[in-house]
């Protein structure tokens, strides 16, 4: 039986940290191999990219989630215990009220209310001389989930809100400072959500039944039991979280029209198909989170190889998504290249692989991508800007990844017929 190829440092969590999006990959390709063995936090760790990896990686007989996570991830990003931490029929029970949440009807009326609160907000973006893009679209993105999740927000506290869901998405890949705050925002943004757990069950506040609290504050276990308030509390963050978290995807994609400017044109047009080319190919192109984790179920051998149960496994979100035997000349920003047919579960994975419903893909993926066609309509037809000199650079041993400057805009002005 061959072995995996192993990376014989002591330990290699300095050089993840370092290194950041590029580490398994670069790895992968020193070794010439899709898999290779490490130490990360002392614990034996195998790394693995690419399709045939993906698909290996969400077979939920060898895999499990439980335990996978590191604590640092669960203090800040996750929370304990989720829907990111289940296995089996719980998962697949929990997955189904989250889904229950991604309707085509339900997901419009988030993608309207989002559009509503930035035509709202580029008035008062055209009083500043600059402003801070990813700042601006997360207070967008967060008034209009709150009200879409049933999640009551005075406009006092969008600011405050939305700052703490991004510490929480900051700090998971933070040292220091960074984590600390990302720790802090979640026991508070807990703390608050709990509360009004309590206030549904209690009769003090309604939200639509419909809503993702509402939904959340009813579910009931695979025992018939509710949830207890602060596990609901986590899970209606799991919807709250990731939409703030768009507010990345939209300064990514506002920096593709800019140095691509070409696309402007294209996409002014206003050809659907054409605008989710875009869209993938900024998911695809962009650094969003670089790795997801999980344990062998029971062990088992793959192209001779072997997995001990209880290992921890690392698959490569970010060197799949730039596969070269997938994508041609996957380093260039190529939308038309989504005109392919052969683009699948487990060659494109920004979010995870594997099927929304039965494995742990994102449940609010296609939200994303709906919010992310509002945020690209308006920057192209409903306001003018203009991009001043700034650090437009990425650093990739930055996790989450952001453009330094966090895309600085400037003399925004609101065309007179906004996009629809």
């Amino acid at each position: 039986m061959p072995r995996i190829p192993n990376d014989r440092n002591p330990d290699n969590t300095m050089a993840l940290l370092f290194e950041g999006y590029n580490f398994i990959s670069d790895r992968c390709r020193r070794f010439d191999s899709d898999l290779f063995e490490t130490r990360l936090l002392l614990e034996k760790t195998i790394c693995m990219t690419g399709p045939e990896a993906a698909r290996l990686f969400y077979d939920e007989e060898l895999f499990q989630r439980q335990g996978a996570a590191p604590k640092r991830m669960q203090k800040t990003l996750f929370g304990t215990p989720g829907v990111q931490g289940l296995d089996g029929e719980a998962h697949r029970h929990r997955k189904a009220m989250f889904m229950s949440l991604m309707t085509p009807e339900s997901i419009r009326r988030l993608a309207e209310l989002t559009s509503q609160s930035w035509l709202t907000d580029i008035g008062e973006w055209e009083r500043h001389r600059e402003l801070v893009l990813f700042d601006h679209v997360r207070r967008v993105l967060c008034r209009a989930v709150c009200e879409w999740a049933g999640v009551p927000l005075p406009q006092e506290d969008v600011e405050r809100r939305a700052d703490e869901f991004e510490a929480m998405i900051d700090g998971a890949g933070g040292m220091g400072l960074r984590f600390r705050q990302g720790v802090r925002a979640r026991k508070r943004v807990e703390a608050w959500i709990g509360g009004l757990i309590e206030q549904v069950r209690g009769g003090a506040w309604k939200p639509p039944e419909d809503s993702a609290l509402g939904l959340i504050a009813g579910h009931r276990d695979l025992d018939g039991n509710l949830l207890e308030p602060w596990v609901a509390a986590v899970e209606v963050i799991n919807v709250l979280r990731p939409t703030v978290a768009v507010s990345r995807y939209v300064v990514f994609a506002a920096l593709a029209l800019h140095r691509h400017p070409e696309n402007r044109e294209i996409l002014q047009a206003g050809g659907e198909e054409d605008l989710e080319n875009f869209l993938h190919e900024v998911r695809r192109f962009y650094p969003f989170f670089p790795f997801v984790a999980a344990r062998v179920r029971k062990s088992f051998e793959w192209k001779g190889y072997f997995f001990p149960e209880g290992t921890r496994v690392l698959l490569d979100l970010y060197g799949t998504n730039h596969d070269p035997r997938t994508w041609e000349a996957p380093q260039e920003f190529r939308p038309e290249r989504f005109r392919r047919r052969d683009i699948n579960p487990w060659n494109f994975i920004p979010q995870g692989g594997g099927d929304h419903y039965e494995n742990h893909r994102c449940a609010g993926e296609w939200i994303t991508i709906e919010l992310m066609k509002v945020a690209v309509r308006h920057l192209c037809r409903s306001m003018t800007y203009e991009v001043p000199m700034q650090n437009l650079q990425i650093r990739f041993s930055r996790i989450p990844a952001i453009p330094e400057s966090r895309f600085v805009i400037s003399n925004v002005r609101r065309c007179p017929d906004p996009a629809p």
